[in-house]
């Protein structure tokens, strides 16, 4: 499992891995209940690999902001995403000191959060994310 078959689909709680394509899209399959289903053109859907974090000088792409998180948890899930506001936006700040509190909401914050913890109880190996292939795409 990757972070580039790894989907967010609008409208649709949790997380979704592609499976396989189709005449009329993809096949995903919920992380929550393993259950699949096709996703057409008419779905919104962000690749999670695609997703960035506003900060004051740069985006910090979500892959580093997950690696960051397995590291200050050794592993373990993060504190619940339905912690209230000011407890998320602590957290948060220990993770990225320079996120943009303007453009960065209490609510992106529960999602980073939400899929983080169902990542980690998806067996995800955050060890194979690496910045190198941020700096690649830059170039």
């Amino acid at each position: 499992m990757s972070l580039e078959k790894i989907i967010s689909v609008t409208g649709k709680p949790g997380l979704y891995e592609i499976i396989a394509q189709s005449k009329g899209g993809i096949i995903v399959e919920s992380l929550i209940d393993k259950k699949r289903f096709p996703i057409t053109a008419m779905h919104n859907v962000s690749v999670l690999d695609n997703i960035a974090i506003y900060t004051y000088e740069e985006e910090v792409p979500l892959k580093i902001v997950f690696k960051t998180i397995f590291e200050k948890e050794e592993g373990k899930e993060s504190i619940s995403p339905k912690e209230n506001n000011k407890t998320l936006i602590a957290y948060f700040s220990e993770i990225l000191p320079n996120y943009d509190d303007e453009r960065v909401y209490a609510s992106n914050i529960k999602k980073v959060l939400q899929w983080y913890n169902l990542l980690v109880k998806n067996n995800f190996d955050f060890s194979t994310i690496t910045e190198e292939n941020e700096t690649e795409s830059e170039a």
